[in-house]
């Protein structure tokens, strides 16, 4: 039966309806590909042909579309820029656990959305940036200029520290994308504007000044009447959440201090020079060249006819320059490389490592001193170089850095002391990882303790912020098991075990008992200390004068003539208090209070309000004032901008890949 069966499926039908069923499922998995990203994107943002918006999104109609993709090292990248300006924001206080949430990934990938819109619509715009604009950004950028003029050196020089390098070339290609994607947004920005009346009005707000009277109440006398076991009972049935013992925990830990162990002895002469021998290109400087080049810019893509055109250029320059023409001056007239043409085409040395594009470099290194070679093509387009210098690589003698071998010996070997101890106090650990006086028996290390504590009253190491988190963290808690190594400083760590768990937890009122009565009579103080400032606003609304009040009852009272808005006067809670309230009318005031804290009250009235008057502005004021405000209506009209490009195209995020 299997054998009829083999030769019915095996035969030209079979084949034929396999071939069928191939068809769908192969169209399917294509326009999957075509339509979903590859695995590597967390999102993509598409948009239709400009020359056919309505153009459905399958396959093979979907290969017509643009697309700008995240990928995932695009996310990486900025995800860990974020984490670091944070972690140098918040310090010691930062919490890596909670800076992996979902918000925050989401936040940061909304910025990369923003940016790959923008990109996506200056392609459908078309827009182009030239050398001129490219050359134009980076001679104003203040990071490479000395005394306010563009230095090739400078440039060079920074280009060079970054990690990793980026060529002059390279880096005018990045400025150029980023030029096109801003263009938009610049302009539209530049475009903005603030008007008289605009101004004026804002002003107007701005610019308030009040005229008011003010009377400070001292706190209320404390409360000393009696609290009955009704009232007790009462409060904390109704404030049963505000009555808590905090989660807590008592540490066992073990700490290794390389900073504490014995002190290796001193190396011999051998060691040493076993390590110079082994490290000896360390102390040797590469060889360099001093180029001067001069580029005819053709993009890679670029059509044949733009390709020879630019190479014959490079090619006249280099036959002019080995017939005696200056070089330096060809390079200033001629030269596509804002970088280097002020300065002749000459670039600061380079050694043989990546730093130039291969070509260019390969080029550079098999060049005699004083040669001029070229075209040479690279990605940017077509180079003339001349060697004008080679500087031999250079070395230090062991004799000249034995001391700072001896040094760099000790504290490797003070390294791998520590190393070897953490190693072994890990390995320990690994045995039995619930118990950590086996492991600190083990290595000869004592066992301390600490705690109990809560995570706002830490003690000794918990108060080192790396180590409380831990010492709180889900795993440690719940499982009882011995944390990783948590460093403190370079060579000094420290593993921990939650030994006791308290959590979080209601007290009982036979404890909190003292807690609730002092509650109740703060709560009986405040409402004293309102009660008496809402019976002296009374007062006031009823037509007394504020300051006759407070003259009677023998409070402190201030009048405050032009009082701005903003100004922390009594308190930042008092200004906001006064300029909220409503405007008097003629012959009136507008009575109010505000709390002062621990208790106390202050009582005002506004007698006057004046508006700002934009005529009375200075005029450096005016202008900074106009200033910011163009650049809120900017800022707002950009991100209008780049919301109506988002719903212009289609935004896929893969959110299981962030």
């Amino acid at each position: 039966m299997l054998q009829k069966l083999r030769d019915k499926t095996s035969g030209w039908v079979a084949s034929l309806i396999l071939g069928l069923l191939i068809i769908p499922f192969a169209f399917v998995g294509v326009n999957e590909y075509m339509t979903g990203g590859t695995a590597g994107d967390v999102a993509l943002v598409e948009a239709p042909p400009t020359w056919w918006e309505s153009a459905p999104q399958w396959w093979p109609v979907s290969m017509l579309w643009q697309r700008e993709e995240v990928t995932q090292e695009d996310f990486r990248a900025a995800f860990e820029q974020a984490r670091q300006q944070q972690r140098q924001a918040l310090g010691d206080a930062f919490d890596p656990r909670e800076f992996e949430s979902a918000d925050n990934k989401r936040k940061v990938l909304d910025q990369l959305l923003d940016q790959k819109v923008l990109a996506l619509g200056a392609k459908r715009a078309g827009i182009v940036v030239g050398n001129a604009a490219v050359q134009k950004m980076i001679a104003s950028e203040p990071a490479f200029q000395v005394d306010g003029k563009f230095s090739p050196e400078q440039y060079q020089m920074l280009l060079a520290s970054q990690v990793p390098a980026i060529s002059p070339l390279q880096f005018q290609e990045q400025q150029r994308e980023r030029l096109r994607m801003l263009l938009v947004p610049q302009a539209i920005g530049d475009s903005d504007f603030v008007t008289e009346g605009e101004q004026a009005r804002m002003w107007r707000l701005l610019g308030e000044t009040r005229d008011i009277g003010i009377a400070l109440l001292p706190p209320v006398a404390e409360d000393t009447a009696p609290v009955t076991e009704a009232q007790v009972k009462a409060w904390y049935d109704g404030h049963k959440s505000d009555f808590k013992q905090p989660e807590q925990v008592s540490l066992e830990y073990v700490e290794i201090d390389g900073a504490t162990l014995p002190v290796a002895a001193a190396p011999d002469e051998a060691a040493l020079r076993k390590r110079y021998e082994a490290e000896k290109s360390r102390f040797m400087s590469p060889e360099q060249r001093v180029v001067a080049h001069i580029l005819i810019a053709a993009d890679a893509g670029a059509d044949a006819a733009t390709q020879k055109k630019a190479e014959e250029k490079a090619a006249a320059l280099a036959k002019q320059a080995r017939e005696g023409a200056d070089f330096a001056a060809l390079a200033r007239a001629n030269s596509d490389d804002p970088g280097s043409k002020d300065a002749g085409g000459e670039l600061p040395p380079f050694a043989q490592d990546g730093s130039m594009v291969k070509p260019f470099e390969d080029a550079a290194f098999a060049m005699q001193a004083g040669e001029i070679r070229g075209p040479v093509k690279s990605d940017f387009g077509y180079h003339v170089l001349q060697l004008k210098q080679v500087n031999p690589g250079t070395g230090r003698s062991f004799e000249e850095v034995r001391g700072e071998l001896a040094t760099e010996e000790a504290n490797s070997e003070r390294d791998r002391a520590f190393n070897d101890l953490a190693g072994r106090l890990v390995n320990e650990t690994l045995k039995n990882p619930t118990a950590l006086a086996p492991a600190a028996e083990a290595i000869g290390l004592p066992l301390q303790k600490v705690g109990p504590f809560s995570q706002n009253a830490p003690q000794g190491i918990a108060m080192v912020p790396a180590v409380l988190r831990a010492a709180f963290s889900d795993t440690l808690v719940q499982d009882g098991t011995i944390s990783d190594p948590i460093e403190i400083s370079p060579n000094h760590s420290v593993v921990i075990r939650v030994a006791q768990h308290t959590p979080e937890q209601a007290l009982p009122l036979d404890k909190a008992r003292d807690a609730v009565v002092l509650a109740i009579r703060a709560d009986r103080q405040e409402k004293a200390a309102r009660a008496a400032a809402d019976a002296l606003v009374a007062r006031v609304q009823k037509g007394e004068s504020l300051a006759t009040v407070a003259a009677a009852d023998g409070l402190r009272f201030n009048e405050l003539p032009g009082l701005r808005r903003g100004m922390p006067m009594p308190t930042a809670e008092a200004n906001d208090a006064i300029f909220a309230a409503g405007r008097p009318a003629e012959g009136k005031v507008v009575a109010g209070k505000v709390a002062l804290g621990d208790g106390a009250y202050a009582v005002f009235t506004v007698n006057k309000v004046s508006d700002g008057v934009i005529a009375e502005m200075p005029a450096e004021e005016r202008a900074t004032m106009q200033q910011q405000l163009t650049q809120l209506n900017a800022g707002i009209a950009t991100q209008a901008y780049v919301d109506a490009l988002r719903k212009r195209f289609k935004v896929k995020v893969f959110e299981e890949r962030l």
